[in-house]
């Protein structure tokens, strides 16, 4: 083997020794739906401790309540114009986050404002609301007083980046 290789497979060795989690996408849009309380516990069963869902159905959250897995809830892009009203907002965060936030509820660590709202096949449909609904979801978890343990993040797709094809 030689001297590179062999320094790469040592620093993977190390560095797998500081994983602090494994998490995964959860969407419910399936012909097949398993029941919600199964899914988590094969999330469970397999080592999985974070979790991202695309809508805050109350199925699911439910399910997720005393499991103790990380989740992060995402608002779909579809009501993104909506939480351009404060009050939108925070109806929503009453309804989908503080409902679940207590002891023995669903661990929520994040509000996902959007599911890539920026990717280029969306030709800047969202460019416009996502930034406000983004300032109001934090405010209104602010004011339900749980913005210091929740916090409201915009997820990206790679291609916001845009590299010019010269220099990729």
């Amino acid at each position: 083997m030689s001297g590179n290789w062999l320094l790469v497979y040592m620093l993977l060795i190390w560095g797998s020794g500081f994983v602090e989690g494994l998490g995964v996408n959860w969407g419910t849009m399936a012909t097949h739906k398993l029941p919600p309380k199964e899914v988590v516990q094969m999330l469970k069963d397999n080592g999985i401790n974070k979790v991202k869902l695309f809508d805050a159905d109350q199925s699911t959250m439910s399910a997720l309540a005393s499991s103790d897995i990380e989740v992060m809830v995402a608002i779909p892009n579809d009501q993104l114009a909506s939480m351009g009203s404060y009050n939108r907002a925070k109806e929503w965060v009453k309804r989908n986050i503080t409902r679940y936030n207590f002891n023995g509820g669903v661990n929520i660590k994040y509000v996902a404002v959007g599911n890539e709202p920026f990717l280029t096949s969306y030709n800047n449909s969202f460019l416009n609301t996502t930034f406000p609904a983004l300032q109001n979801i934090q405010n209104a978890l602010n004011e339900a007083g749980v913005g210091d343990s929740i916090k409201a993040t915009v997820p990206l797709n790679a291609d916001v980046y845009g590299s010019p094809k010269d220099n990729p």
